[in-house]
């Protein structure tokens, strides 16, 4: 036995360093797999991706995902996730007020997505925590392994509006006001006097059409974009604010109406030439988003002329009111033949998000006017019939609800006119009227919040006498001479029943008109 012990040294000892650092390694590794196998797995499995991580969100950001070391027992996961603001730390004590974002979850593999019910609320830091979660593969009850704590952040967008100045200070300029902040900021210098506006989809850029202040003349609008000094890329330095490019010019073409499409990306403009009053139409221009120090090019669509025109979801067609109905008509193809013609309808007021509905109103020989859902099914539904306007419409990100502003005539021999808020339940087709605006108040805009949470309009207080009026002076898109506006907030409650809501506006400390939330 000796001799043998003797020769299996002699045996180790004659190989090489190279191969007795080897041996040595196969031997360390085989006795941890080993003492592995013995303890079982003790690596607890955890978060490896949060797609919403230190981001600011926007309406438009519907879901996130959540990808794990390892397949998870999804029922404990889903138990176990809160989602919830900063400031409402109480989850733990009162787990039925968690999630505060409701929605809803589903797997591939290692990864979970959670997709929002409503969009969430703007201005608001949120916390996303998940413990005491297991993975999917281990045999009993006890041996299951939880998740390592995970807390994950993010944010949304703060709660900021554009509008134009009618105060001696901010005359037709374009003001940005931002009301998570309060902080206010003039983006058009004054020898611009801004008509209207359309922000872009990230808030970082405004379309906007601009008459000198030197020319009364309404008709001589160029169109515009200015920077906001917003940028929702927390890797991003913002561009400085009120940094403004021309679009279009006037030398040829008067620009009358646009529209900015959904992405971005395209701009439909009703134009008409300056010495042939009987020659208009549509006019688009395409962004190039790579090469935005570049002016773009404005082409003409060769189709029929029309009347007011939207832009479908899809950012590939628009919808215009031609004789009797509405064409939607390409963006991208031809533009002589209609995609879709609809006899019935003489104007489209809003479409949803996704595309699916439309808001469309038909004018009765009788004088008044119907509102009707329309849907890409071709399912057509009488939402309401009134004596008056149909002035402006918007769908409820939130909820199968459409706000609406229209009028009801109180006086036929006059003529008069008295504007009213209305929300009108999708689903079962009730109307709750909400607000009452006095007669006098005409030329009333409204504009909904991206998250649902508040309607603002204005309240214009036209001029007596104008018969000596600066060139500067404001005008309504009608040619009503402006003296003073006020603005004002509707809070509205995610989800809720409008009918019921009993809600009061309350008066902005901002004097102006055509007010219009940021993306």
């Amino acid at each position: 036995m000796p001799h043998a012990q003797f020769s299996m040294i002699k045996s180790y000892q004659s190989f090489q360093p190279l191969d007795r650092v080897a041996i040595a390694t196969i031997l360390l590794l085989s006795l941890l797999i080993g003492l592995m196998i013995w303890q079982g797995d003790a690596v607890r499995p955890s978060v490896r991706n949060f797609s919403w991580e230190n981001q600011r969100i926007g309406s438009e950001d519907t879901a996130f995902s959540m990808t794990f070391s390892r397949p998870m027992d999804t029922k404990s996961v889903e138990k176990n996730l809160k989602v919830y603001p900063v400031d409402k730390t109480n989850c733990t004590e009162n787990p039925q007020e968690c999630p505060v974002l409701p929605g809803k979850v589903s797997w591939a593999g290692r990864r979970m997505v959670y997709t929002l019910l409503a969009p969430a609320p703007y201005g608001t830091d949120y916390q996303v925590t998940l413990e005491g979660a297991r993975d999917q593969f281990s045999d009993t009850e006890s041996e299951k392994k939880q998740i390592q704590p995970f807390v994950g952040k993010f944010s949304t967008r703060n709660r900021a509006l554009t509008y134009i100045g009618a105060d001696e200070e901010y005359r037709g300029k374009l003001v940005l006001y931002n009301l998570t902040k309060e902080e206010k900021k003039v983006l058009t210098p004054k020898d611009l006097i801004v008509m209207d506006f359309e922000a872009f989809p990230n808030g970082e850029k405004i379309l906007f059409s601009a008459r000198s202040a030197q020319n009364p003349d309404l008709l001589s609008a160029q169109l515009y974009t200015v920077t906001t000094g917003i940028t929702h890329n927390t890797d991003q330095e913002p561009e400085a604010p009120g940094k403004i490019d021309l679009i279009l010019d006037n030398k040829d073409y008067q620009n009358l109406k646009f529209d900015l499409s959904l992405d971005g990306r395209t701009i439909v403009i009703q134009r008409g030439k300056r010495d042939n009053p009987g020659d208009f139409g549509l006019w688009y221009i395409s962004i190039d988003e790579n090469n935005t120090r570049e002016k773009p090019t404005a082409k003409r669509l060769e189709s029929q002329p029309g009347g007011d025109f939207l832009i479908t979801p899809d950012s590939k067609a628009v919808a215009v009111a031609q004789g009797q109905g509405t064409a939607i008509i390409s963006l991208e193809g031809d533009s002589n033949k209609p995609l879709d013609f609809l006899p019935q309808f003489g104007l489209v007021q809003a479409f949803s998000k996704d595309g699916s509905q439309a808001a469309m109103v038909k004018f009765n020989t009788d004088y008044t006017r119907d509102l009707f859902l329309v849907t890409n099914q071709g399912t057509q539904k009488q939402l309401l019939k009134t004596t008056g306007s149909i002035l402006e419409c918007n769908f409820d990100p939130a909820s199968p609800t459409l706000y609406c502003l229209l009028t009801q005539l109180i006086s036929q021999e006059q003529y008069i006119e008295q504007p009213y808020l209305v929300a009108i339940n999708l689903k079962t087709l009730e109307q709750k009227p909400l607000l009452m605006l006095p007669p006098d108040y005409r030329n009333v805009q409204m504009s909904l919040a991206p998250d649902g949470l508040g309607i603002l309009f204005d309240q214009i207080v036209e001029t007596e006498n104008n018969t000596q009026l600066p060139a500067n002076a404001l005008k309504t898109s009608d040619g009503a001479p402006i003296a003073t506006s006020s603005l004002w907030l509707m809070p509205l409650l995610p989800g809720a029943n409008p009918a019921e809501l009993d809600i009061k506006p309350e008066q902005l400390p901002l004097v102006g008109f055509y007010p219009h939330w940021l993306p």
